[in-house]
C-alpha cells in the first residue's frame, strides 16, 4: 500500500499501557457485536462474558501500568492512523454522493484490556466496534496474530481488519445494526447466527468499498495488495476457524461467515466501490 505519505487522522485516543477499571453493564446490542468477535477470533466466550458483566461502576478511569507502557510512536499506529484517515475521507465522499453528512467513529488503541461503552473487553476478542460508544478498539498486537497465527501478512491485510470495523460504524450510521439487532431479539439462536452473518458479510463489502474509493481517488494499493486482503478474509472464515479449533464445522453456529462468503462480498465490494452491491439481507 502507498500509505506513508497519506494525512494522519485525529480521532485516535491512545489507551496503550493503561489499566482499565472494571466496568459498565453492556447493552444487548454491544454484547452481540463483541462476543461474536472473541468467538471468531478463538476465545472463550464464557470469559469474554465474565469480562463485560463485571460490578457496574460509575467511571472509566485508567490506570498506568508502569514500565511495561508501550512507546507512543510506532509504526503499526502510525499505520492505522492513516488507514483511519482514509476511511473518513472515502466515506465522507460517499456519504456526500447520498446527500448525508458522514460522521466518523473515534478510533482506540489498547492493550490487553480495555474499557468500552460496550463493557470491559480482553485483547482476546480481537478489534471490535461498540455501536453505543460509536469507537473502534485495536490492540495491535492482533496484526501480529493476524500473520503468525491466522496466516495473512501484509499491509492490505491489516487495513481490511480497521476498514472491517469502520464498516459496522457505517452500518450504525444508516440504522442497520439497530435493525438487526431487532430482528435478532425475536428469532431463534440459529436464525440470530444467520442474521450476524448477513452483518458481517455486509463490514465486509464495505471494507471493499472503501478500498476501491481509496484506490481510484488516491492510488492507494499496489499490486498484491487485492489478495493480501482476500486471503485475510479467507483465513477468518468461520469453517477454517472451527476446523482449526476443533476439527469439525457446523454451519448453524457460524456468526461471520465462511471462507468463501467472506471472499466474495469482500471482493463484491471492491470491484464495485457501491454501498447498494453491498445488500447481504436481500430477501429478508
Amino acid at each position: 500500500m502507498r500509505w506513508r505519505e497519506g494525512r494522519r487522522s485525529e480521532n485516535i485516543e491512545d489507551r496503550r499501557g493503561m489499566r482499565p477499571s472494571r466496568g459498565f453493564k453492556i447493552g444487548g446490542l454491544g454484547i452481540l457485536l463483541v462476543v461474536g468477535v472473541g468467538w471468531l477470533m478463538g476465545g472463550d466466550p464464557l470469559q469474554i462474558l465474565q469480562l463485560l458483566t463485571q460490578t457496574q461502576v460509575t467511571s472509566v478511569d485508567q490506570t498506568p501500568m508502569g514500565p511495561q507502557a508501550p512507546a507512543g510512536y510506532s509504526e503499526e499506529a502510525d499505520f492505522v492512523a492513516v488507514v483511519l484517515a482514509d476511511t473518513e475521507d472515502s466515506w465522507s465522499e460517499l456519504f456526500a454522493a447520498r446527500g448525508q453528512r458522514y460522521q466518523p467513529p473515534r478510533l482506540v488503541l489498547f492493550s490487553e484490556a480495555v474499557q468500552s461503552a460496550c463493557g470491559l473487553n480482553s485483547a482476546a476478542v480481537g478489534p471490535f466496534y461498540c455501536p453505543l460508544d460509536s469507537q473502534v478498539y485495536i490492540d495491535l498486537s492482533f496484526f501480529r496474530d493476524l500473520h503468525q497465527r491466522f496466516g495473512a501478512p501484509g499491509d492490505f491485510a491489516q487495513a481490511y481488519v480497521i476498514a472491517h470495523e469502520v464498516g459496522h460504524h457505517v452500518q450504525n450510521l444508516l440504522g442497520i445494526a439497530e435493525q438487526v439487532h431487532g430482528l435478532r431479539r425475536q428469532a431463534s439462536e440459529a436464525e440470530a447466527n444467520a442474521l450476524s452473518v448477513r452483518q458481517e458479510l455486509q463490514a465486509d463489502c464495505y471494507a471493499g468499498v472503501w478500498g476501491h474509493t481509496a484506490n481510484r481517488e488516491r492510488n492507494l494499493l499496489e499490486p498484491g495488495d487485492v489478495e493480501e486482503g482476500l486471503a485475510a478474509a479467507a483465513a477468518i472464515g468461520d469453517d477454517r476457524l472451527q476446523r482449526q479449533r476443533a476439527g469439525t464445522v457446523n454451519p448453524e453456529s457460524w456468526t461471520h461467515g465462511s471462507s468463501e462468503q467472506r471472499v466474495e462480498w469482500l471482493r463484491r465490494g471492491l470491484e464495485s466501490g457501491r454501498l447498494d452491491a453491498c445488500d447481504t439481507f436481500q430477501g429478508l
